[in-house]
């Protein structure tokens, strides 16, 4: 990915790659496409702009409330928030 967001990993073995996002207001992922089954768990409320091949979307986010995303997904993830923003994604492999 080669978005403005800051990844940063802390967890990669043979069964799970664990990455926190931390956005800037329209800081974003970059166009990815995810390779595993994955859970995405947000630090705090706020909104992220969902751009996909059939357009785009937005999506409120609730800190603490997960959740779970087949392989395959493709999108760019924006941040819609005026402050920061950040969320923990779990890749499970």
């Amino acid at each position: 990915m080669t978005g403005s967001a800051k990844a940063t990993v802390f967890i990669d073995n043979e069964r799970v790659i664990v990455t926190e996002y931390r956005f800037q207001p329209g800081d974003n992922t970059g166009w990815h496409r995810h390779g595993h089954d994955y859970v995405v768990v947000p630090l705090m409320d706020g909104k992220v702009k969902l751009v996909t091949k059939d357009g785009d979307s937005f999506a409120e986010m609730k800190k603490g409330a997960p959740y779970f995303r087949k392989e395959g997904v493709e999108h760019d993830v924006i941040s819609a928030n005026e402050g920061e923003y950040a969320f923990i994604e779990i890749e499970l492999k």
